[in-house]
């Protein structure tokens, strides 16, 4: 996260000060190739700040590099007035000036994929900027070149022209509405969908949709996803051949939900969750994106759900000793359907242990708030030395939100590095980096592993299903109550904060294995006791009973449930 701002803040200082250096260069001196040459330095700095902040506006120093860049065409003609050249002026500074406000009202209108509509302004709007910036590099360069004025006025006027268009066609959907909505409106009355998934989250969060995608679709019955941030259309539309919809605003989303939606969806407890929980003719589940006993798995605001679909009874129990008062009749065990291609290892007591171990390593991130920083990459080389002096191959995968955090991510290349170095020297495949985030899934990390070595999180949940052991840090340093507050951590193995006991936890992980037994009531309870053979069933089953022709919508919601979320308040994810 603080990387991101030093990345922000170099963008922002890099646009600003070449801006100003190149008006100032073609102003006040002589050196107008230079000053050129710094306007198109600021240009393309200013295309990268809109690359790390989207939402930039870099204004000003365009019109300042728009301003240098005409001065520095008319010396280099030194054609005294040149009316070409004063249209050109115009005509581009009226870009400069209006390219924002296309883009902007061009970002509040509903985008879609996977859907038969045609849907060119916003897209042309969103690039608007960008055209711009080229527009003026072009302009930039026919100056340096000494080309005549109507070069610039040509690339002036078909930049012009699609701008118009788009200002003609957002006027025209503004003050002339078409009748039942607009084309994506129209396309989902057509396709009927019964149900949706909502979803609402920071950047790199699209694993939380893309986990339930597959059991979505083997409801066998028409839906759409409903995204509130543009940056997910792409990756979740190509993750599915169901219609895929942003709606940037509540009227949108007004279109979004058509009359034949019966029941909504939702992975996490983002804010603007409350927008669409507002819609009473539907029925509201929450899915959440992992079982785990972190304090966000008992987010109070759960209640503000009609249903609320857990993985085992160890959910509801959660609930109640973090106090939160859930009427029962709300919650539904369903198991976890994300288990079922984890392979199960029943292996008979005093089975001799692996000399050379697969362990899998899963660092979490630092949570939003203090309380909830269970990351043990601090301690991660203290551990890895340990694992690797008992010959153990291993697998690190981190929590895709560590790179947001300088210090995390500087750990976690440490590790990377500390593998790279055991891997060229000893031949054993380590598997870290993309190779274990993005080219296996985590279901196939688990396969490939023996045991597991994870912070309190919900990886802990999905590798119980195994039946493999594990070990769980105590980066809370919560030590003889650590179990009591996580009780997942009672079938298997905790590593105290300062690892002065992993020597001890690695013998009873890799050779010992004492709580084996234990795990398969603490599996029953956390993941549901149901046949392998149906594991996923449950889910759907119980997802197809609130479609069925008999549903009736839900009544009113307690007036005791939590309050809405604040919209401005940060998701706290659960995994």
């Amino acid at each position: 996260m603080r990387g991101d701002l030093v990345r922000k803040l170099i963008a922002r200082c890099l646009t600003t000060g070449l801006a100003l250096l190149a008006f100032t260069v073609v102003a006040l001196t002589g050196a107008t190739g230079w000053g050129l040459a710094l306007a198109v330095a600021a240009l393309a700095a200013a295309a990268w700040e809109r690359r790390v902040r989207p939402a930039a506006d870099v204004l000003t120093e365009t019109t300042l590099v728009a301003a240098a860049v005409l001065v520095g065409y008319a010396r280099r003609l030194d054609a005294g007035f040149d009316p070409v050249l004063a249209v050109t002026a115009l005509a581009l500074l009226g870009l400069v000036l209006l390219a924002g406000p296309l883009r902007e009202a061009g970002m509040l209108e509903i985008r879609a994929a996977n859907l038969p509509v045609r849907q060119w302004t916003p897209l042309v709007a969103a690039q608007l900027g960008n055209a711009v910036l080229g527009l003026l590099a072009v302009v930039a360069l026919a100056a340096l070149a000494t080309l005549p004025a109507w070069v610039a006025l040509l690339a002036t006027l078909v930049v012009g022209a699609g701008a118009g268009a788009v200002g003609l066609d957002l006027a025209r959907r503004r003050f002339r509405p078409g009748a039942g909505g607009g084309p994506v409106g129209r396309a989902l009355r057509r396709d009927q969908p019964e149900f949706l998934l909502y979803f609402s989250a920071p950047p790199g969060s699209e694993y939380q949709v893309t986990m339930w995608l597959p059991y979505l679709e083997r409801i066998g019955r028409p839906f759409l996803v409903v995204l509130r941030e543009p940056e997910f259309l792409g990756p979740v539309s190509a993750a599915t051949r169901a219609p895929v919809v942003f709606c940037p605003t509540l009227k949108a989303l007004d279109e979004a939900l058509v009359p034949s939606l019966k029941v909504a969806f939702y992975v996490n407890h983002g804010a603007k969750n409350s927008h669409c929980v507002r819609f009473n003719q539907l029925t509201h589940i929450q899915l959440h994106h992992g079982d785990s006993d972190k304090a966000p798995s008992a987010n109070p605001v759960s209640g503000i759900f009609d249903r609320i679909f857990v993985a085992g009874p160890a959910a509801i129990e959660r609930y109640a000793r973090a106090g939160v008062d859930i009427p029962a009749e709300k919650f539904e065990v369903v198991g976890r359907p994300q288990v079922e291609a984890i392979q199960v290892r029943r292996e008979p007591a005093g089975t001799p242990p692996n000399p050379n171990p697969t362990v899998l390593y899963t660092p979490t991130w630092t949570g939003h708030h203090a309380d909830a920083n269970y990351c043990s990459l601090p301690v991660g080389e203290t551990l890895l030395r340990a694992l690797l002096a008992r010959g153990a191959t291993v697998i690190l995968r981190a929590h895709p939100y560590t790179t947001q955090n300088p210090a995390s991510a500087r750990h976690l290349a440490r590790l990377t590095e500390l593998l790279a170095a055991d891997r060229a020297r000893t031949g054993r495949q380590h598997v870290y980096g993309a190779a274990a985030s993005r080219e296996l899934t985590l279901t196939e990390c688990v396969n490939r592993s023996d045991a597991l070595v994870s912070d309190v999180s919900g990886v802990i949940s999905d590798y119980l299903y195994s039946g493999k052991p594990y070990a769980v840090t105590d980066m809370v340093g919560e030590g003889d109550r650590f179990v009591e507050r996580f009780p997942l951590a009672g079938s298997g193995y905790v590593l105290r904060r300062d690892m002065a006991n992993v020597d001890e936890v690695l013998t009873r992980l890799l050779e010992t294995d004492p709580a084996a037994s234990a795990r398969w009531a603490t599996r029953a309870r956390y993941l549901g006791d149901f046949p392998a053979e149906t594991y996923a069933e449950v889910f759907l089953t119980a997802a197809r009973r609130h479609l069925e022709p008999g549903w009736a919508p839900p009544g009113p919601r307690s007036s005791a449930a939590p309050a809405l979320p604040d919209a401005a308040a940060p998701l706290t994810p659960t995994i």
